[in-house]
């Protein structure tokens, strides 16, 4: 199955940038990256019919720690990130990505995945959190499994 990883956030706002840094990570290791920084609806000319997407950004949450690591699939992105989690762009990606999926058949056949991470620091600067930081080589296994990328031959 093709995916196609979109790299959200902005990387000089701290832990906003885990996206971006966690899909560069991942175009070293062979998978399809689009950097996609806050503007989702550059997607609409970069996507080629890849019948999985998995989005990768940071959120903002109560409920989860700093670094945790949630993956949402399906319906479930759209459900969840409206009413318990927020999108650090306050759910501009995924409104963006709900009416991209609305205007491209194919996209709405896609398999969705997002992938987020807890923000611990959203504010100028672009070091993550620690809590974040150690978020990512997990971030990283979680996207080659659904990259179809056996990890167990690659060094982390």
């Amino acid at each position: 199955m093709k995916a196609l990883v979109l790299a959200l956030g902005n990387e000089l706002m701290r832990d906003d940038g885990v996206g971006l840094k966690v899909g560069r990570r991942l175009i070293e290791r062979g998978c399809n990256v689009f950097e996609v920084g806050t503007d989702i609806f550059s997607l609409s000319t970069h996507y080629h019919g890849e019948e999985r997407l998995i989005i990768i950004d940071a959120i903002l949450s109560e409920e989860f720690p700093p670094g945790e690591i949630v993956h949402l699939q399906g319906e479930e992105v759209f459900e969840k990130l409206k009413g318990e989690i927020r999108s650090a762009h306050f759910m501009g990606a995924i409104d963006g990505l709900k009416l991209l999926m609305a205007l491209d058949e194919r996209l709405a056949k896609a398999d969705i995945h997002f992938i987020g991470v807890v923000a611990k620091e959203i504010d100028l600067g672009m070091d993550l959190s620690d809590e974040v930081e150690r978020a990512v080589p997990g971030v990283v296994e979680l996207v080659e499994r659904l990259c179809g990328i056996n990890t167990d031959q690659k060094d982390m």
